[in-house]
């Protein structure tokens, strides 16, 4: 079970493979780190978008963004797996949505500092970082799924406003943490 029969392989694509691996993740480590994001961006997006349109966006941009990775090495045997492609739909959708609020951080400065900075200034870093990974990646081995990130990302830019609430016109300026 597990990985193996769920997790999907670029070079073998099964077509419930590309839902059933967003709910399989590498370590704890990976799950708790997409789950602080979907913790810290994704109620916002649920609240303008509605629980079903909001469940139907996270599917689409996951699916995007498995189908951008497995584009991106239609011969590899490594088995993808994670929720990242999905929440980095949410990223970039919270880019659009609420680019001024605000996100705390926690920073080491010799000390652990909590930061308060824009959404949109924390986003387009976080953008820039998937992009350069790629860059300096390889094919070779496992690892992150950087193409899956971008693909989610520019997913959750491009069709989030298809996915609105009738008559939501009012956007939150702050974020969850204000």
């Amino acid at each position: 079970m597990g990985i193996k029969n769920f997790g999907l392989v670029p070079s073998d694509v099964y077509l419930y493979k590309i839902i059933s691996s967003m709910f399989l993740h590498g370590s704890w480590m990976h799950l708790i780190g997409n789950m602080a994001y979907l913790w810290i961006f994704g109620n916002n997006i649920e609240d303008y978008l509605g629980h079903i349109k909001f469940l139907i966006f996270y599917l689409f941009c996951g699916v995007c963004a498995t189908l951008l990775h497995v584009f991106s090495d239609v011969n590899s045997t490594i088995p993808v797996v994670g929720a990242s492609g999905a929440i980095s739909g949410i990223l970039g959708a919270y880019l659009l949505l609420y680019p001024k609020a605000k996100v705390r951080l926690l920073v080491w400065f010799g000390i652990v500092t909590i930061l308060r900075v824009k959404a949109s200034i924390v986003l387009i870093f976080w953008f820039a970082y998937q992009f350069l990974s790629v860059l300096k990646s390889t094919s070779q081995g496992g690892g992150v799924a950087w193409w899956a990130h971008i693909g989610g990302f520019i997913a959750g830019i491009l069709v989030i406003f298809l996915f609105r609430k009738k008559n939501k016109s009012n956007l939150v300026e702050k974020g969850p943490w204000e």
